[in-house]
């Protein structure tokens, strides 16, 4: 389906397209269960077929509770819904609350997971290659709320709101665009990252088939969910064409982008196809890129944290924004050395294998200096801390897993999660010293190997999962720990 380039700029993703494919379980869960940390919940149906998944201890339940999970007619209030619960005892005092949405603040995480149904069904969950599409992301805005995006049918991304009890309110609206990438939120609107469709041109390919060429889209829009602007962040115009030497588009290779933003410029960081003459004819290889907008929309020309290329052979591109350094920062895994690495220039973070089972998984700010990546190899998970280059400490964790995911957690935490069952598996860990904190606990809803958690200015953590049928979604929320 692709050109071949010469063996030694081969994508990796020719040698890892058996991976592991996930199959949701349509089934899932018909209600919103709240779980105390003490107890995790048993995850039911067969173990996934990914020999990394492991099952989170079983803990006897300490406290469930469970309320309808209909999404809200027309008529109900967009303010919080909280779970019923039975009468506190005279001599029990209010539970604490954090942020605008009073989330209640928990001695431990508590997971509440609410089922949203959606206008329209949610395409591409399933496959879960490093080529295949992503169903789903979620925003955090300031207030508590969230935007959810999700990937339909017949080239359009749909955009959401959310109230505060992870309901969906107002009606969606939505954008052309052959793949989503990622959303992020701030108390104007948002940001969405698209891909769309380009042209290749007519240059003949050095080898192999042709692929069709798109671009990488930003997508500015307002608190009702309507574009303000729009932004390419790849490079192909009205003269340059996918197949022009010199030009960065999306092709068939791994593109997965993420965004990050300083609260007045947005940084998108994705993998991009690079063109390069060879004679007569063109060879496509494989890296990532990453750019920064303003707030007019306009590329910002010469930002010091961005670049045209960085890694080379990249996946699982990774950014944080960084606000005491003031810096965009970027990793990702590469078969450039078989490392977990900083691009612009190589910097070795960890280094790895190239047995196919390498694994970004994503990055956080640490504690008081530096940063904290996930990562996975051979089906083991660890947690590096580095400030610029080298690991200055690692955490090997007790998760056997391919494909992590770690979000921060509150001040001075971070979560990790991954595939476990039918569900994921979580634990929290103390982002100064990379330790755990308490012990680990279940999530039930399904995990997807590029999707992601994302933090809220309240302390808690929240992820979009597989819901009921095409049109269902599961918010897996992580309630505020004290």
């Amino acid at each position: 389906m692709t050109d071949v380039p010469p063996p030694a700029h081969r994508h990796r993703a020719r040698l890892t397209r058996g991976r592991r494919i996930a199959v949701v379980a349509a089934a899932a869960l018909a209600v919103v269960t709240t779980v105390a940390t003490a107890a995790a919940l048993t995850l039911t149906g067969p173990p996934e077929a990914d020999p990394a998944a492991a099952t989170a201890p079983v803990a006897p339940v300490a406290d469930v509770a469970a309320t309808s999970s209909a999404a809200p007619s027309p008529s109900e209030s967009a303010s919080p819904s909280p779970a019923p619960s039975a009468s506190p005892s005279p001599s029990r005092t209010a539970p604490a609350t954090s942020g605008d949405c009073a989330r209640p603040v928990g001695a431990g995480p508590v997971v509440t997971l609410t089922q949203v149904t959606l206008p329209a069904a949610v395409a591409g969950y399933g496959n879960e290659g490093d080529t295949d599409p992503l169903p789903m992301a979620i925003a955090a805005t300031p207030s508590g709320e969230s935007w959810l995006a999700w990937l339909g049918t017949g080239g359009r991304v749909h955009l959401g709101r959310l109230g505060c009890d992870d309901r969906l309110i107002g009606t969606p609206t939505s954008f052309t665009g052959v793949d989503l990438q990622d959303v992020q939120a701030d108390a104007n609107g948002g940001v969405l990252l698209v891909t769309r469709a380009g042209e290749c041109g007519d240059t003949p390919l050095c080898g192999g088939e042709s692929s069709p060429c798109r671009t990488m889209v930003m997508i500015r829009f307002d608190n009702a969910g309507q574009q303000v602007w729009e932004r390419q962040v790849t490079n192909l115009t009205d003269s340059r064409a996918g197949y022009d030497d010199g030009a960065r588009f999306i092709w068939w290779y791994q593109h997965h982008g993420r965004l990050a933003s300083d609260g007045v410029h947005t940084a998108a960081y994705f993998g991009v196809a690079i063109t390069v003459r060879n004679g007569t004819c063109v060879d496509v290889h494989e890296g990532d890129r990453m750019q920064v907008v303003d707030s007019s929309g306009a590329l910002v020309t010469g930002h010091r944290d961005a670049f045209e290329v960085g890694c080379s052979h990249a996946w699982t591109s990774r950014i944080v924004y960084d606000p005491r350094a003031k810096r965009f920062v970027t990793v990702c895994a590469t078969d450039n050395g078989c490392r977990i690495a900083q691009p612009n220039p190589y910097r070795t973070v960890a280094a790895g294998t190239c047995d196919g089972t390498l694994f970004g998984g994503d990055l956080v700010l640490a504690k008081s200096t530096g940063y904290w990546t996930a990562w996975s190899q051979g089906n083991r998970v660890r947690l590096e801390h580095f400030t610029t280059g080298a690991s200055d400490t690692t955490i090997t964790t007790a998760a056997a897993s391919q494909h992590p995911h770690l979000v921060g957690y509150g001040p001075g935490r971070m979560l990790l999660t991954w595939a476990a069952g039918s569900g994921m598996a979580a634990q929290v860990h103390d982002s100064g010293t990379g330790a755990a904190v308490g012990e680990q606990f279940t999530i039930g809803a399904k995990d997807h190997n590029y999707q992601a958690f994302k933090a809220y200015a309240d302390g808690s953590a929240a992820y979009p999962a597989a819901g009921n049928g095409a049109t269902g979604v599961t918010i897996a929320r992580v309630q505020p720990m004290g």
